[in-house]
């Protein structure tokens, strides 16, 4: 199909040109030339002649489109749109926290009388622009005010500082992983559920990195709980790296965990003679941490992908995937790129 393709075009416009095309012809054109100009093929602009010799004007209008006419119209889409986008289902008395084509379905019958299948309600969410997401989770403890002050006043105070002093900031978080964990898919045959097998003995790892804008990434491995300990020793080795670097000091970037502000690890900071200095992010956000974003890449996008046969294996899996990332800067950089971490590098 050509680019200027008279199909691709709307009733509408399409009715304008044969009056235009007819006017022309009228005024003196040849019909070849107007054909040119309009972009359509010679033959179309004769046949619009012959239905206006024979019909009239009234023969050039466009024909109402064939098929059932829409149960919704443009006001009652308008008003769909609004709901699903801008109301939580619960407020409309729905148990679900998540749109279903189940729960659309029922809405437009209360709002609009109207029956639908819940195939049409798909393809009618697609109409509206709409698609099935994965959504973000948020925790409804979260502070609002303490997320946005964050964003606005308090970490430009704290890059600010960094910059002054020629320290590095360090975005740093623990996670844990299971060798039991699994993600991602494969192909089969339709039908077929594929089965890959992997060891019934479970083995965990726990994991603490830190990550900069920059794209550098630091990461230690440990077994058993989190301790001060554990977490100073890491401390240490952010200072280490980040001195023979030709860095200055540490800006380091956590959560509200027990152990990042035990009386040791104070001591500790303390000791530093400000060369490591702690933030806190605001309580119940992580989405303000790009190091969510190591723990997606290794634990979903690697780990959770292989079939480890022993413990060691597991180990080697998840310390491989760490080194994969290490090495790629770029990655780590594009991390900064959610919306929720845009202020980061604002």
């Amino acid at each position: 199909m050509r680019d200027n393709d008279g199909r691709k075009l709307d009733h509408a416009t399409l009715e304008q040109m044969r009056f235009r095309a007819v006017d022309a012809v009228e005024a003196g054109a040849h019909p070849e030339d107007v054909a040119k100009m309009l972009g359509m093929h010679a033959k179309t602009v004769y046949g619009w002649l012959a239905r206006a010799r024979e019909g009239g004007r009234d023969a050039l209008k466009a024909k109402p489109v064939p098929g059932r006419p829409p149960k919704l119209d443009g006001s009652q889409l308008r008003r769909l749109y609004t709901l699903i986008v801008g109301t939580n289902p619960r407020q409309l008395q729905f148990d679900f926290e998540l749109w279903t084509r189940a729960m659309v379905r029922e809405v437009i019958r209360r709002e609009f009388g109207v029956h639908l299948s819940e195939v049409s309600v798909g393809r009618l969410l697609r109409k509206l622009g709409l698609s099935p997401q994965r959504p973000l989770w948020r925790a409804w403890q979260a502070d609002p005010e303490a997320v946005e002050r964050w964003k606005a006043e308090e970490f430009p105070a704290i890059r600010a500082a960094a910059k002054a002093e020629g320290a590095t900031v360090y975005f740093a978080d623990e996670a844990g992983i299971r060798s039991d964990y699994h993600a991602g898919t494969t192909w089969a045959p339709v039908g077929r559920t594929p089965v890959v097998k992997a060891t019934g003995a479970r083995h965990s790892l726990n994991m603490i990195s830190a990550l900069t804008p920059a794209g550098k990434l630091r990461f230690a491995t440990y077994t058993g709980s989190f301790t001060a300990d554990q977490f100073i020793s890491f401390c240490k080795k952010l200072l280490a790296d980040t001195g023979r670097d030709g860095g200055g000091g540490v800006y380091l970037v956590v959560d509200g965990h027990s152990t990042h502000k035990a009386k040791k690890v104070k001591e500790f900071i303390a000791s530093t003679d400000g060369r490591l200095k702690v933030f806190i992010l605001p309580a119940y956000s992580p989405q303000l941490n790009p190091d969510e974003w190591v723990w997606k890449n290794v634990k979903h996008d690697r780990v959770g992908r292989t079939a480890p046969r022993t413990a060691e294996e597991f180990k080697s899996n998840v310390i491989a995937a760490l080194h994969r990332l290490q090495k790629l800067p770029h990655l780590v950089r594009g991390f900064f790129a959610d919306p929720d971490l845009r202020y980061i590098t604002a």
